[in-house]
């Protein structure tokens, strides 16, 4: 195929931002949408929080899936019908007439959801083939992705406002539509040299893992830890764990190469992206409930109430890809924990009916810091010493990670205010978000120096050793 024009890349470039615009948009936006929701419908805080997970559920079971998927059979073609399926579900969603039906189609909106990121960011590899070219790709890529994670609240928070929680879907058919039509037009097809193999068990390891301890965790205020629903789940969860790790060594091409956690560097990262989306998503619920329903505050007001959060995603999140990059992941770690571990002590402290705003906005400011420095060291330290040819496999675990730490930290959260009824059980989920905080400084301490490279070194080199050596799909071109 003849190289691309740059007028071409441009539009591919952008038809990939505006799929990650409206997936990550649509997630944060709900929030706001919350107390409308259990206004509603009528539902509890478990009810809010299936909502929230059923989405972040399916995109951490499904992500890896969907990218070796398309690999396979064509990255266009999973990416065609990842934005159908994701503007036909979001306008499912907009006529929900129960919030059954409201959670059936926000996990057929993941699916699509799930069909996007991963193929996007192949599609944009595959299309800036120039190194520096496609680190300027990929910046602008994660640029969309931080400001459609932060504007969210605000655009949720005025379309609640103007036209009621299901205005909050509309949004994506326009922009669903357009990345279509730019698709159809300008996105070529490609397919990866030497394709991975789908792993079925492995995947239905993970959904089972994944779905059992989120209902465990959600439905435990309701029904009591030692109910034997929860007990069973919890149990069924667990033994999910332990097929997992009997059976993917046994695969040539895992799902999840446990090979890789050989890695202190990889197995940190993996551990920091759950513990910092789990402290980000679980502010998020929190604090869409705390403002509207505690303080009373309008949908957009609460959402122009976590602008701190945006603006210091903002300004952070450059300089931590500035302090990654010359000085390595230790220290913007070390100041994501930091600023996490500040904003969740001092919302526990503070956080209560007539807490001076000031205060408040401190506390946002401080996640929103923690959230701009923690990226791009996630990222980094992930692929560092990997093998080029698995740089993309570590990566998107490392994705998978951060979306599993978004639907962990919604239930915690949840469960905790769930089970004292509001008040003492908000403080005890602010004093979790700080906690993982505290995960993230320490790991990040732990897993960024020279014995962590020094594995990473190891590690590279065993599985270079024991590299199967390439088939026939390795010769064929794409």
């Amino acid at each position: 195929m003849p190289p691309h024009t740059p007028h071409r890349r441009r539009l591919i470039l952008a038809t990939c931002c505006l799929s990650v615009l409206i997936v990550s948009l649509d997630n944060t936006a709900l929030n706001v949408a919350l107390p409308a929701l259990r206004s509603d419908f009528r539902t509890g805080v478990s009810g809010l929080q299936w909502t929230v997970d059923a989405y972040t559920l399916v995109l951490a079971t499904f992500l890896m899936f969907f990218g070796s998927l398309a690999d396979r059979i064509g990255r266009r073609r999973v990416f065609r019908t990842g934005l159908a399926v994701f503007v036909a579900a979001s306008l499912l969603c907009s006529l929900a007439p129960t919030l059954d039906w409201l959670i059936a189609a926000r996990t057929l909106q993941a699916v699509g959801g799930a069909m996007l990121n991963p193929v996007a960011m192949s599609i944009i590899t595959g299309t800036f083939t120039d190194p520096r070219g496609r680190a300027r790709a990929l910046g602008v890529w994660s640029a969309v992705l931080g400001v459609s994670m932060c504007a969210g609240p605000v655009i949720g928070g005025l379309a609640v406002e103007v036209a009621g929680w299901r205005a909050i879907f509309w949004i994506n058919v326009p922009v669903g539509l357009a990345a279509l039509t730019l698709t159809a037009l300008f996105v070529p097809e490609s397919r990866a040299p030497r394709p991975r193999r789908v792993d079925p068990v492995g995947q239905a390891l993970v959904m089972l893992l994944l779905a059992a301890l989120t209902f465990g965790i959600i439905e435990s205020p309701d029904l009591g830890w030692s109910d034997p629903l929860i007990a069973g789940s919890l149990a069924l969860s667990a033994g999910a764990l332990a097929g997992l790790l009997c059976y993917e060594p046994r695969r040539v091409e895992p799902l999840i190469d446990l090979r890789f956690f050989r890695s202190a560097a990889f197995s940190g990262a993996t551990v920091i992206a759950v513990a910092a989306f789990a402290a980000l998503n679980g502010f998020l619920f929190l604090n869409s409930l705390y403002l509207q329903e505690t303080r009373g505050f309008s949908p957009l007001a609460a959402g122009l109430a976590t602008l701190p959060l945006a603006a210091m995603t903002l300004l952070t999140a450059p300089l931590s890809g500035r302090l990654t990059g010359n000085r390595g992941a230790r220290l913007p770690l070390v100041a994501a924990g930091l600023s996490f571990m500040a904003g969740g002590v001092l919302l526990a402290l503070v956080a209560g009916r007539t807490t001076p705003l000031p205060l408040l906005l401190a506390g946002y400011g401080a996640f929103g810091a923690g959230v701009g420095f923690v990226n791009t060291p996630i990222s980094d330290t992930a692929v560092a010493g990997m093998p080029r040819a698995q740089a993309g496999v570590a990566a998107a675990v490392a994705s998978t990670s951060r979306h599993v730490g978004s639907c962990l930290g919604v239930a915690v959260a949840g469960a905790l205010a769930g089970s004292a009824g509001g008040g003492s059980g908000t403080g005890s989920a602010w004093w979790t978000t700080a906690g993982c905080g505290a995960a993230v400084l320490l790991i990040g301490l732990v897993t960024t120096g020279r014995w962590a490279r020094r594995t990473a070194t190891r590690s590279a080199e065993r599985y270079r050793e024991h590299e199967p050596a390439p088939g026939p799909a390795a010769r064929a071109g794409n």
